[in-house]
């Protein structure tokens, strides 16, 4: 179809991923719409030909209305990338209600709607590319992460869903598995974790007195790996830069038949099989190894 929209939709692009995809995709001539939360995070991004909108994924209206002004201006979203997310940290117990919340709004529930919001011209148009940007944390999950994870493992069934339901309209759904990326993920998923273990153990989920919680050193720990994991240069040797997922991200809309899941880094690649390989028992003994158990 000619007049088809080509016309790139991509959340989340104020650093890492997101920016990179966005500096990526319109070097290489394609429309794209750069978005954050705040517009003049992202302002740098129109020298490079982006154009720029503000959209939040955990608000109703932020989205209509960007994903409206594309379809005003090209008819459709032809490419959306759900990248915008972070990593909510920190032992299950400690994470207030309104944290677990927050995670799932914006890596799911956000996804789910941009994809409901952006479909209908992309049906209508028999072409549209729906690239979700998800973990190699869907496929394992470490201590600690089990909220971020869970949100991955959601994502991952929501992608293979939709895409036997869109097939049919010429629409494909892939799923990106980075491993690690060398951005400020880390830093942001042990800041995270500031505010927990108060009173933790009460069933609260925040307080007061961090001292007085069974998981203060745990919780600790895990900041400190997250933080430890970006900044330590062995670990980096099996990472990669952002660009390393904004160049997967073009492969997959410029292929004729796209794959349903790129696995991005070796840390992907190694991790992913090695979860694979070990039962629970093993996978929990190695977790010892790097994180202590609470008691």
């Amino acid at each position: 179809m000619a007049d088809r929209s080509r016309a790139v939709l991509i959340t989340g692009c104020s650093s890492g991923i997101g920016e990179a995809t966005a500096r990526r995709l319109a070097r290489k001539g394609w429309p794209v719409y750069a978005t954050a939360r705040r517009i003049e995070s992202i302002e740098h991004l129109a020298q490079t030909g982006c154009r720029l909108l503000a959209l939040d994924v955990t608000d109703e209206e932020s989205m209509s209305a960007a994903v409206a002004e594309v379809v005003r201006e090209h008819g459709a979203v032809g490419v959306l990338v759900n990248n915008a997310g972070y990593s909510q940290s920190g032992a299950i117990e400690t994470v207030s209600m309104d944290d677990v919340r927050r995670q799932f709004q914006t890596n799911v529930f956000g996804v789910i709607r941009m994809c409901q919001l952006a479909l209908p011209e992309m049906r209508a148009q028999r072409f549209g590319r729906i690239v979700n940007v998800s973990s190699m944390g869907a496929n394992f999950t470490f201590p600690g992460g089990g909220l971020y994870h869970a949100s991955k493992y959601a994502l991952e069934a929501i992608s293979d869903a939709l895409r036997f339901e869109v097939a049919g309209f010429g629409v494909d759904v892939v799923v990106l598995q980075p491993g690690l990326i060398l951005t400020r993920f880390g830093q942001a998923a042990s800041a995270s974790m500031e505010s927990l273990g108060r009173d933790a153990g009460d069933g609260s989920g925040g307080g007061n007195g961090a001292d007085r919680s069974p998981y203060a050193a745990f919780n600790a720990t895990v900041a400190k790996a997250s933080s430890d994991a970006y900044e330590n240069p062995l670990l980096a040797k099996f990472g990669g830069p952002p660009d390393a997922v904004a160049k997967v991200v073009e492969r997959a809309i410029e292929a004729r038949r796209p794959r349903t899941r790129y696995r991005i880094t070796p840390s992907a690649h190694a991790l992913i099989t090695q979860r694979r390989l070990l039962s629970d028992r093993m996978w929990d003994r190695m977790m010892r190894l790097q994180f202590p158990r609470p008691r």
